[in-house]
């Protein structure tokens, strides 16, 4: 009961430009809080006091001195870094919001800075720094490739590597490259364009121009990876679920002296018709090898607008009823035959 007891905490934000930050246009970031937490919020002065039941005041209170943290560095703060931040607070790590403006992960040709936006995403971050090959799992939206081609740019400028390789499984979604029109480049530029554009935006079009023609980015489809010993590259190989046992290995095997292998996907995506994922198996052996880290990003760490976090969350649900039935449906007819049997027994 003592949590259903009516409370208010006040949070001051000391300045009418981070109060705005907070706040959000029309206010939508505030009422999302309240919203989501089931308190009343008011803005009084640079301050915004909250009512409602102890527990909801107190993680709203929490969340919004973090924000004043953020907006102390100058972040930007939406809906979407509101809904992270509520979440992070009801698991108790409402302390590690403030890490996230820890250090720049690449600055784009425009100068924007990049940095981390969830606490999934800068351990993703630190273990690419710290490890020669990672494996970044997790759904959609979640920065996976985004933040691997930055650490590539950053480490390229920095003179780390002397080359960027970009790649990935050239068939997906059961769709077969000998029926699409074109040459094999033309075929293959449809599914390496995420990588194009994350290129694009880091070096500029002029310099991603050059860089290419030069051989000092390479995006190719997997199987010219065949073959080849890849050394002082910072090497990337996307939507890896799509990838099989044997052809993981071949790429593992490819690294050569003084390179770095970042392998991202999504196992909740794979399009194999029953063939078994290289990214899961890689995962699953190779999780605790001394120089390799498995990061798993979850639905948390959706970057994209709040309703992809739901949408993620809702097929998760629906993914764990349907392996409940499926166990509950293989069980059934053991206890059937085993009853009957009983029934058999009885009768004689």
């Amino acid at each position: 009961m003592a949590n259903n007891e009516r409370t208010i905490e006040v949070v001051d934000t000391k300045s009418v430009d981070k109060l705005a930050r907070i706040l959000g246009a029309f206010d939508e970031n505030l009422n999302f809080l309240s919203k989501e937490l089931g308190v009343i919020g008011y803005v009084e002065g640079v301050k915004i006091r909250l009512e409602g039941d102890r527990e909801g005041v107190s993680l709203g209170a929490q969340v919004l001195s973090a924000l004043v943290r953020l907006a102390d560095e100058g972040e930007e703060i939406d809906k979407g870094r509101m809904a992270y931040c509520i979440e992070l607070a009801r698991e108790g790590r409402a302390d590690e919001i403030a890490s996230l403006t820890d250090g720049v992960v690449a600055i784009t040709a425009r100068g924007k800075q990049i940095k981390c936006k969830t606490v999934g995403q800068k351990a993703y971050v630190d273990a690419i720094k710290k490890n020669t090959v990672v494996f970044g799992v997790g759904p959609a939206g979640t920065g996976k490739t985004y933040l691997a081609v930055c650490m590539a740019v950053s480490a390229f400028k920095s003179k780390q590597t002397e080359k960027i390789i970009l790649t990935r499984p050239a068939v997906e979604a059961g769709e077969k490259l000998g029926f699409l029109p074109g040459d094999l480049h033309e075929k293959v530029d449809p599914y390496l364009r995420p990588l194009y554009d994350a290129l694009q935006e880091m070096f500029g079009l002029e310099t991603y121009a050059k860089l290419m023609e030069r051989g000092a980015i390479e995006v190719a489809p997997l199987a010219y990876m065949r073959g080849r010993t890849l050394s002082n590259a910072f090497i990337i190989l996307d939507e890896a679920q799509n990838t099989t046992r044997e052809q993981m290995k071949m790429f593992l095997t490819r690294m050569g002296e003084g390179s770095k292998m970042v392998v991202t996907g999504d196992v909740t995506q794979i399009d194999l018709d029953g063939k078994a994922s290289g990214l899961v198996h890689a995962t699953d052996i190779l999780d605790g090898v001394e120089g390799i880290s498995v990061c798993r990003l979850t639905a948390k760490d959706v970057v994209r607008h709040p309703l992809v976090m739901r949408i993620i969350r809702a097929y998760e649900k629906d993914a764990e009823k349907m392996e409940e039935k499926q166990k509950s449906e293989k069980t059934t007819p053991d206890t059937r035959k085993k009853k009957h049997r009983e029934t058999n027994a009885e009768g004689e």
